[in-house]
Formats: structure tokens, C-alpha cells, sequence
């Protein structure tokens, strides 16, 4: 563990990006607490400019909201939409790729194909689909993301269990008798989670990509603050007021840009040799 801390505190993009996200993180957890008033509230009058109120540094939009609510409160709903729907993802995308990994055959195969016509439909397309079905929620667009993402974890776990379950040690736990789920999730799980953990960091940053077109394209939960709706609702105000689409479209940036040095950091701290050979 301190030699994983080591080459993860050598990396000086990840240290930025963990420094980010901990704002972002600290923001999500106390916006709350900052802004009393609701995001939706109209509280001052309208496209008040960046500084020219103390009360709202930040600035309102065109309905007289507060810019600094929105994308504080904004900051949680990306943040939950990202881990959640990643998490989901994750566990189902686990579940395939261990199944068709270990086995292999024509359960193999039968997942496979199954995982095969997920990939063949575009992430976005899918996605918007879903959630026009199910109508625009927090659940609907969680559940739309997961079922996007899981391929490419189930793919990966697929290649891990094979290359695993011909070592020694699960040949071993074979022999003695010991049953496949036990050997799934105690003997190969843990010696895979490495490149699934670097994985999924990196599909956090990518469901809050996705999350923010969908509410920008008018598909978000219409009871949350979201930046991907700051950037949509201000796209007819870009010559009046530019900041308001500007700040949302920054906050997103700074995010995804802090998740992918962190997983970057994962990376070479967990596969050191492929750091070397890179090198």
C-alpha cells in the first residue's frame, strides 16, 4: 500500500486532478450549506454581471438565478449520476465478463454476442433513447448510462479471467474441490481488479459527459440543477451573456479533466512495468 501511495503521490497530474475533484467533491457535499436558497430561485435580477454583487459574485441568468447555486448544486447531480451509474455498470459488466471468462464455451459466446449488439448502437443515441422512454429522471438517467457502459467492462473482465484461471493457484482451488463462485470471487476477482478499478474511474468522467448531453438536449431531471441545463438554457443568451455558458461548460472541463489524471495516476501506480515500458 505505501509503495502504491508512492507512485501515486510521483505522478503530479494525478495529485492536480485528486486536488480538483476534492473542490468538486466539497462543493457537491456543501452546497447546501453556501446557498440556502434553491437554484431554481429567482433572487436577484436578471444577468447581474460576475462581481457586481456581492451577494452573487458569479452573477443570475435571464430569470434572475444565481449562477454560483446552479453550479454548486450542479456539482452533485453530476457527481451522483457518475458514481452511481458507473457502479451499476461495473457489477453487471463483472458478472458477464467473469461469467463468460470462467466457463468459457458456449456460455462464452452466447454473453459475447449478447455484449456484441450492445456496442454496435452508438453510447448517446442509446442513451437518449432510454431516457425518452422511461421519461426524463435521475433514475432513468442513471439506468440509461449503466446500460451504455457495461460492454467494455465485461470485455475487459472476459480477458482477465482467461488469462487468470490458467494459473496455478485457481488450478489448484479446482482440484481441491473448491465451487466456481468461490473461486470467481476469491481466487480471480481480486487479482483483476486492478485494471477494472483504473477503468472505471476513468467511466466516471465519461458518464458525466453523458449526463450533461442529455440535459442539455432537454432529457435531465427538470427537478435538479444541472450544468449540462445551465449550458442549454443560456445557448440562446451566448452574445448577451457568454459566462453563463461558459462557467458550466468550465466546471464540466475542470471535472472530467480531474478523473482522467486520476485514472492515469491508477494506472502507473497499479501497472508500474507498463510505466516502464512506456518509458
Amino acid at each position: 500500500m505505501k509503495k502504491f501511495m508512492h507512485r501515486f503521490a510521483a505522478n503530479k497530474g494525478a495529485l492536480l486532478g485528486l486536488v480538483i475533484l476534492c473542490l468538486v467533491i466539497l462543493t457537491a457535499l456543501l452546497c447546501s450549506v453556501w446557498y440556502e436558497d434553491s437554484p431554481w430561485s429567482m433572487v436577484a435580477e436578471p444577468l447581474l454581471k460576475p462581481l457586481s454583487n456581492a451577494d452573487y459574485p458569479l452573477g443570475t441568468d435571464m430569470l434572475g438565478r444565481d449562477l454560483g447555486a446552479g453550479l454548486a448544486y450542479g456539482a452533485r447531480v453530476s457527481l451522483l449520476v457518475g458514481v452511481v451509474s458507473t457502479l451499476a455498470a461495473v457489477i453487471f459488466g463483472i458478472l458477464i465478463g467473469a461469467l463468460a471468462g470462467f466457463y468459457g464455451g458456449r456460455i462464452d459466446d452466447l454473453l459475447m454476442r449478447f455484449t456484441e449488439f450492445f456496442q454496435t448502437i452508438p453510447q448517446l443515441a442509446m442513451a437518449v433513447v432510454l431516457v425518452a422512454i422511461f421519461t426524463p429522471s435521475i433514475y432513468s438517467i442513471v439506468g440509461a448510462i449503466a446500460i451504455v457502459s457495461w460492454p467494455p467492462v465485461a470485455r475487459l473482465v472476459r480477458s482477465e479471467f482467461l488469462s487468470l484461471k490458467q494459473r496455478e493457484f485457481v488450478q489448484a482451488a479446482i482440484v481441491i474441490g473448491q465451487k466456481p463462485g468461490r473461486i470467481i470471487f476469491t481466487q480471480i476477482l481480486p487479482n483483476a481488479m486492478s485494471p477494472i478499478i483504473v477503468t472505471a474511474s476513468l467511466m466516471i468522467a465519461t458518464a458525466i459527459l453523458t449526463e450533461s448531453s442529455l440535459s442539455f438536449l432537454g432529457l435531465g431531471d427538470r427537478n435538479l440543477m444541472s450544468w449540462g441545463f445551465m449550458i442549454g438554457a443560456a445557448r440562446t443568451m451566448l452574445r448577451e451573456a457568454p459566462l453563463m455558458s461558459v462557467l458550466p461548460g468550465i466546471a464540466i472541463l475542470l471535472t472530467v479533466l480531474a478523473i482522467n489524471l486520476i485514472g492515469e495516476g491508477l494506472n502507473d501506480a497499479m501497472n508500474p512495468q507498463l510505466r516502464k515500458r512506456g518509458e
